[in-house]
C-alpha cells in the first residue's frame, strides 16, 4: 500500500512532505523485494543528505542496499527504533519505519518527485 500524500522516488523512497520538514523512508514494494531486514544504518542529526545520494544503508536476508534521499537537506531526527527493531521496515514501512526526517534545503527538488499514481505505474502495482 502506497499512501497517497506521500511523493516517490523511483529508487523506492517516500517522503511525506509537512511545511519544510520531510519525513523519508522505503517503500512497502521496496520492502517486498528486499526481504526480512535484519539492519540499517542511518546519518545523526546535523548530518547533511543531497537529492538522490545515499545517506545509509539496509541490510537484509537477501542483499544490501543504499537508501537514497530524495531531497536536499539536514538530518533533524533519526528513527532510532530501527537500530533495535529492524524489521519494523517489514511490519510498517509506511508509518512505523520512517527513518529520517530533513530539513529540506531546496524546496525545488519536491518537482522531481512521483505522485503515486506515476509510482505505481514504474511498480506495475495497483492499489
Amino acid at each position: 500500500m502506497h499512501p497517497s500524500n506521500f511523493k516517490y522516488t523511483e529508487q523506492h523512497e517516500w517522503a511525506l512532505i509537512e511545511g519544510d520538514i520531510a519525513t523519508i523512508g522505503i517503500t512497502d514494494y521496496a520492502q517486498k523485494e528486499l526481504g526480512d531486514v535484519v539492519f540499517v544504518e542511518l546519518p545523526a542529526p546535523g548530518t547533511k543528505v543531497s537529492c538522490m545520494k545515499p545517506f545509509g544503508v539496509i541490510e537484509a536476508v537477501k542483499t544490501v542496499s543504499d537508501i537514497f534521499s530524495p531531497l536536499t537537506g539536514e538530518v533533524l531526527e533519526t528513527n532510532e527504533k530501527l537500530k533495535a527493531s529492524p524489521q519494523l521496515i517489514n511490519e510498517s514501512p509506511n508509518k512505523d519505519a520512517w527513518m529520517i526526517k530533513i530539513k529540506i534545503a531546496n524546496p525545488a527538488e519536491l518537482g522531481k518527485l512521483l505522485p503515486v499514481e506515476k509510482y505505481l505505474e514504474l511498480t506495475g502495482e495497483k492499489e
